[in-house]
């Protein structure tokens, strides 16, 4: 059976109006494994999370089109089973860019990304100071992207975000989500809410268009749950900062234990084995299922083992 293509999967999950597509934030290829094995059927490529991991920066528009599509595509890689939305900032440029962005997305397989109306020299939706672009120019880069996505003959899905919240306020806002799917968007993505009453209304006002939901521990919207989240009538909530949030405490409490004690200690399983060794590791990462390929096509790399 010919395996369905991971945009068409998520326009299908999509239009369940049963479900809610629950996304936790991942950034390089371990998170992505932690995520894909607890069993989600979606994730999210956080752009904050990949100038973190591979730039080791902040979220100020320091990434390039390369380092986003690259990193996006490594982890759809990784199970196309399961749809893959990614951060595309801005589109990196004016529409012909835009396009470009699309087109490199397609080619590495995500199912959708989101493109925003901050300026070039954009920042995270959470910080402050932002600047936009006007609504023409963010509206031609929805409709260069659905040009591109046409061209190519893709379903991948097309998420307009604004964050035009902050300082033009509620209405303008919304204005320039209908503008967007106007334009060709398929799911709306206000940022920066800071009431649940906005939560709920932004869902109301845009309606019949598929709503998204951005939870950031530390941001300036409030958090709630994915029930909560599917009540107030979102389509998709994403946790984008699961897998920084994970590393960040991890690696800092048993760097402190290695620094103040000059070991780190096994940590093990209720029983009893060695919990998060380097087999551990080895195997999340697809150990055994390589040594079962290379038997099954002949290859004798394995044969004793690993």
């Amino acid at each position: 059976m010919a395996q369905l293509k991971s945009a068409t999967k998520l326009r299908q999950m999509l239009a369940d109006p049963k479900k809610i597509i629950v996304c936790p934030g991942v950034h390089d290829g371990l998170t992505a494994r932690v995520a894909l094995n607890v069993g989600f059927d979606a994730l999210y490529m956080t752009g904050a999370g990949t100038a973190a991991s591979r730039l080791g920066q902040p979220d100020l528009g320091l990434t390039t089109v390369d380092d986003m599509a690259e990193n996006a595509g490594m982890i759809a890689g990784l199970d196309r089973d399961v749809p893959v939305i990614a951060d595309a900032d801005t589109g990196f440029g004016g529409p012909l860019m835009v396009a470009r962005t699309t087109e490199k997305y397609i080619l590495q397989g995500v199912a959708a990304f989101h493109i925003e109306d901050q300026a070039t020299t954009k920042r995270c939706g959470h910080l402050m100071g932002k600047e936009l672009a006007d609504t023409n120019t963010y509206v031609s880069r929805i409709r260069a992207a659905a040009a591109a996505r046409a061209r190519m003959g893709s379903d991948i899905v097309i998420i307009a975000r604004t964050d035009a919240l902050q300082s033009l306020g509620y209405a303008e806002a919304v204005a320039r989500l209908r503008a967007a799917v106007a334009a060709g968007a398929d799911v709306a993505f206000l940022e920066g809410m800071r009431t649940k009453e906005q939560m709920e209304q932004v869902v109301r006002d845009l309606a019949p268009t598929p709503c998204f939901l951005n939870m950031v521990s530390g941001g300036v919207t409030p958090l709630v749950n994915a029930r909560k989240a599917q009540e107030l009538g979102y389509r998709i909530i994403i946790w984008p900062i699961v897998g920084m949030t994970s590393v960040y405490l991890a690696m800092r409490e048993l760097c402190r234990e290695l620094k103040d004690t000059g070991e780190v200690k096994e940590r093990y399983t209720e029983d009893g084995k060695i919990d998060g060794g380097v087999r551990d590791v080895f195997e999340l990462c697809g150990l055994s299922a390589c040594g079962e390929f290379d038997k099954e096509v002949g290859g004798s790399s394995f044969t004793g083992g690993a």
